[in-house]
């Protein structure tokens, strides 16, 4: 059963702006040591910053919290399976409130799809309950 949904749109030259004016600040605030690696070594560093920002905004949503109630930044880490497929890694704040949602003898799993197209990101995130067999 599905527990939760969100979305983000992300504009791609807000987060290079973000990224020129504050460079490391905005990035070490926002997204974990991973993140930071896997979107530094891109030769587009922006779109790539702006979907895992986009992730983000939208895990927050699907987690009924948005930014608030013990959920930050690097709560939610965008992370890939080995077959490349994203998915997000929770811990934290964000951890706890999707155990405190996921209904008893079921397992949360975290479905991720992102895209961009210039200037825009994207992010869908469905959270999934299943029952644990």
């Amino acid at each position: 059963m599905i527990i939760g949904i969100g979305s983000d749109l992300c504009d791609i030259r807000r987060i290079e702006r973000s990224l020129s004016r504050f460079g490391d600040r905005f990035t070490h605030r926002i997204f974990t040591e991973g993140e930071r690696q896997r979107s530094d070594r891109r030769a587009a560093r922006s779109p790539s910053y702006a979907r895992r920002f986009a992730a983000k905004e939208a895990c927050a949503k699907a987690l009924g919290t948005g930014m608030s109630c013990g959920v930050f930044w690097r709560d939610m880490e965008v992370v890939n399976l080995p077959g490349g497929r994203p998915t997000l890694r929770l811990s934290g704040g964000a951890l706890e409130r999707l155990k405190a949602m996921t209904p008893e003898g079921h397992e949360a799993v975290v479905h991720v799809s992102l895209t961009d197209d210039p200037p825009l990101a994207q992010a869908f995130v469905v959270i999934e309950a299943r029952p644990i067999s």
